[in-house]
């Protein structure tokens, strides 16, 4: 088998705009299967790497890691995928295989991870290039079955915002009788209502100011809580079992803290950066609360959280666009201006 020739965008430096750009997928390894990119999910993401907001990046850059396709071609050992098939490929694309983390299906803590998009291959050190492309060749460990009864389309953000809200829900056994909170109604915030609601729980959005109750609702809430009112607040005082913040920058989580059940748990999955003001240890302590963080999660989850979806019939609200308006999408969702994820349809880009 020869290389393939890719179609896809990229951009070339932290202050480019995406352009057209083309290049090589590796031949067939062994265990390789090659895909044919039919939609790939926009993550905010996308944008901080591409910008450089987290620190030095290599270029050129393909994002995305909210990819869904069909498989084209598999390597000779391949034995989980069989052409045709509908496949998935979210965040990381390989790791070392043989540490604590890899041996206990949570590949996303391994210290060697492969991110999909703008890191190294372990293999043969070239960059990886992401989902904005025609086609891409991965391991079989990681690609991921699609259950054929969803819109495949609406399941490309389920390969990050899905189990970024799958995760923590299924780690604090969130079922029939659990009160679950959400902070934030955006592409996180909406698939963590949706999830927690299939789940069986009671669900309550988190927000700062009124105007999202409709959607809220509509999503499967059954409470919307202001935040900045005070007396809202304290009327949910010792309240829930589990807490997930979506909010991406800087925020007091004190005030959140408080509406914590006794051995409740508030999950930081938006916010990569030192909290201000400093969180007050008190309720902590006193009422065996917990403060952590959650990453994505690892291939077997994700393929649990995609069945799980299958069975409920649950992927994201988006709006699908052409590659060639992707950067316009960036300044759009930099503005918060979509409900709730946009998808590239790279049918597009033939």
């Amino acid at each position: 088998m020869m290389p393939s020739q890719v179609k896809g965008y990229a951009a070339h430096s932290s202050e480019s705009d995406l352009v057209p750009y083309s290049f090589e997928r590796r031949d067939l390894r062994a265990d390789d299967v090659e895909i044919e990119i039919l939609y790939c999910g926009i993550c905010h993401t996308d944008i901080h790497h591409v910008r450089g907001d987290w620190g030095p990046e290599e270029y050129p850059m393909v994002p995305g890691h909210e990819i869904i396709g069909r498989v084209l071609k598999v390597g000779e050992g391949v034995t989980k995928f069989i052409v045709g098939q509908s496949v998935g490929v979210g965040c990381l694309v390989d790791s070392c295989r043989e540490c604590g983390s890899c041996e206990h299906h949570q590949e996303q803590y391994c210290d060697e991870f492969v991110p999909t998009y703008g890191s190294r291959d372990r293999h043969d050190g070239t960059l990886t290039f992401g989902g904005y492309s025609d086609k891409i060749v991965v391991s079989e460990r990681f690609v991921l079955s699609i259950p054929e009864n969803l819109n495949l389309a609406g399941a490309a953000p389920l390969l990050c915002a899905g189990i970024t809200m799958y995760s923590p829900l299924k780690r604090w056994n969130i079922s029939a009788g659990k009160k679950v909170a959400v902070i934030g109604l955006g592409g996180l915030g909406h698939m963590g209502i949706k999830l927690a609601k299939a789940m069986g729980a009671e669900v309550t959005l988190f927000s700062r100011s009124k105007g999202k109750e409709e959607d809220a609702y509509r999503l499967g809430a059954d409470h919307v809580v202001i935040s900045s009112s005070e007396s809202q607040m304290l009327s949910v005082k010792s309240s829930f079992d589990l807490i997930i913040d979506t909010v991406p920058y800087n925020h007091d989580v004190n005030p959140y803290l408080k509406t914590l059940a006794p051995d409740g748990a508030l999950v930081l999955v938006g916010f990569f950066g030192a909290l201000e003001p400093t969180v007050q240890t008190a309720a902590l302590i006193a009422r065996g609360k917990t403060l952590t963080g959650s990453l994505i999660g690892g291939l077997e989850e994700t393929q649990q959280m995609l069945d799980f979806c299958g069975e409920h019939n649950v992927t994201a609200d988006i709006e699908m666009l052409d590659i060639k308006d992707i950067n316009l999408a960036y300044e759009r969702l930099l503005k918060s201006d979509v409900k709730y994820r946009f998808v590239v349809d790279m049918n597009s880009i033939k």
